[in-house]
């Protein structure tokens, strides 16, 4: 890599330490209405996915318990997964607002890492958008990619991963001169981004720390890039020493991945570009204008990067649409335009790229925006159908627009109030309690207490499967009574799982009830 190609002449943006102030200001204050409108009402209102949700919550309450995730029972999502729940579901005291007030808590803290970082290095014009639009994806309870009004709390790791991915693309830039702070600051905010990933879901802390790693190629920013390494490492030879999961959490990370299958096709990555055509081209375009008026080496790797890991990240996603970091790595892009002097003094080209960078950012904050106020407008007026679990009465199931979704998931509802129904017959407050199916909504939903070497999350061909699963006699050590769902939520999942583990529950389970929904087996004595 050449000096040149890394020595980008600018202008004089210097500005004073108040314009700084004003920034750090703005952000976390935008950060603290979405998170008022988040976690306020105190209740978790959902128009789909209702059994991921359930993961969460389960992961609260057995933190809640004193279990520790990857220790006393698998995942391998990362542990700020759950806890982020817990503490939501500590300060509240409520199921229903765990997930909010959680996830409100995390908003705050997030808002003041971006104030440093946009605030430090864009100005306003391209920044306060850009920030506005990241704070929305972490708050918004809906999937990435998805229509309005299709709430869930589903799968919010991967919005907390696109959130901290798109923030952390802006530290390309180099400080504007007037900004104050310096490498410290950049270290302490670039290492909670890292963390924070790598410790939701591993597969965005894998590209932030690749990220890391072509950043130190840029000689003016070496200095933050290689503390921040050093203060990543030693903060996970710390978490280490406290939780001690780390390696249970690799393992049950390679157990995901073999079932999961290995490098996305070609076919894969072909249906990820034809859904977000329009997204990558309006992208490219923004690329192809900043590349003509000054060419650089370190430029083109950036599109590359920015490119090539948003396509790998959605690909292994629940998720068709929506390559969050495009519209981040645009509004970068802009903001590099701004900064160089442009001897063609074409305003046009000044202008296109900001506008196509909105292109990217505006749909989505909209829609977010939109989807966040929806949940907020049905969650305070307390509408929907409670979950019929005595702890999930602050969960509520509404209507939209989803064809089907709702009837579906009231079908759920009434199998778990007949499996709560047969549970109290059976006298089982003392006894703990596993699942055939996709996730155990009943511990949490009954206040049991949790077993100990079982899973959260249970997915056919994602994290078990024929061949590569956990082993009956840890998953049932601790288990007293087993529900065996006849309309699993997961039908692939259920029905695997009742065949691999059917002769050990023969062996060692009896069938003590039969209901309309649900064969329940208490361990036998022997």
């Amino acid at each position: 890599m050449t000096q040149a190609s890394t020595s980008i002449p600018e202008k004089d943006t210097s500005r004073p330490a108040v314009q700084l102030n004003w920034w750090r200001a703005i952000v976390p204050g935008i950060g603290l209405l979405l998170a008022g409108l988040l976690a306020l009402p105190g209740a978790t209102v959902t128009t789909k996915y209702v059994n991921d949700l359930f993961v969460f919550l389960d992961g609260a309450h057995r933190i809640a318990a004193g279990q520790v995730p990857n220790v006393d029972f698998h995942t391998p999502l990362g542990p700020l997964t759950f806890y982020i729940p817990a503490v939501g579901y500590a300060l509240s005291g409520s199921m229903g607002a765990a997930m909010p007030v959680g996830l409100s808590l995390l908003i705050l803290l997030f808002s003041l890492v971006a104030a440093e970082i946009v605030g430090s290095r864009m100005h306003w014009a391209l920044g306060l958008p850009l920030a506005s639009y990241l704070l929305l994806v972490l708050a918004v309870p809906a999937n990435p990619g998805e229509r309005i009004g299709e709430l869930s709390f589903a799968m919010f790791y991967n919005r907390i991963g696109w959130a901290s991915l798109g923030l952390l693309l802006v530290m390309y830039l180099c400080r504007l001169p007037g900004a104050s702070s310096g490498k410290g600051a950049d270290a302490a905010c670039a290492s909670f981004l890292v963390l924070l990933m790598l410790y939701t879901k591993i597969t965005y802390g894998v590209v932030g720390l690749a990220f890391l790693m072509f950043m130190l190629f840029d000689r003016r920013q070496t200095g933050w890039v290689a503390l921040t390494f050093g203060i990543v490492a030693a903060s996970i030879l710390a978490i280490e020493m406290v939780w001690g999961g780390g390696v249970n959490y690799l393992l049950d990370i390679s157990l995901a991945g073999k079932n999961s299958g290995g490098f996305p096709t070609m076919t894969a990555i072909g249906h990820v570009v034809r859904h977000n055509f329009a997204d990558l081209l309006a992208y490219l375009a923004v690329a192809v204008i900043l590349l003509s008026l000054t060419p650089s080496c370190r430029h083109l790797l950036f599109v590359g990067f920015c490119m090539t890991s948003g396509i790998l990240l959605i690909e292994q996603n629940f998720q068709f649409f929506g390559i969050l970091t495009l519209g981040a790595s645009a509004a970068v892009l802009s903001e590099s335009l701004f900064r160089a002097e442009l001897r063609s003094g074409n305003a046009r080209a000044r202008i296109a790229p900001p506008l196509l960078a909105a292109f990217l950012l505006m749909p989505a904050a909209v829609g977010n925006a939109a989807s966040l106020a929806i949940h907020a407008y049905y969650s305070a007026g307390g509408r929907g159908e409670a979950i019929p679990l005595p702890a999930f009465s602050g969960v509520r199931l509404v209507e939209m627009w989803s064809a089907g979704q709702f009837e579906y998931f009231q079908g759920y509802n009434r199998t778990l109030a007949d499996a709560s129904a047969a549970l109290s017959q059976l006298d089982a407050g003392s006894e703990r309690v596993a699942v055939l199916d996709f996730v155990n909504p009943f511990t949490a939903g009954l206040r049991l207490t949790p077993p100990a070497g079982d899973s959260v999350w249970y997915h056919w061909g994602r994290t078990l499967g024929p061949e590569y699963r956990p082993a009956a006699e840890e998953m049932f050590a601790d288990v007293d009574l087993i529900l065996d769902p006849k309309w699993p939520i997961e039908i692939w999942t259920g029905n695997g799982m009742r065949d691999i583990y059917a002769h050990y529950i023969a062996r060692h389970y009896d069938l003590v009830r039969e209901t309309a929904d649900w064969r329940i087996y208490r361990r036998n004595p022997s």
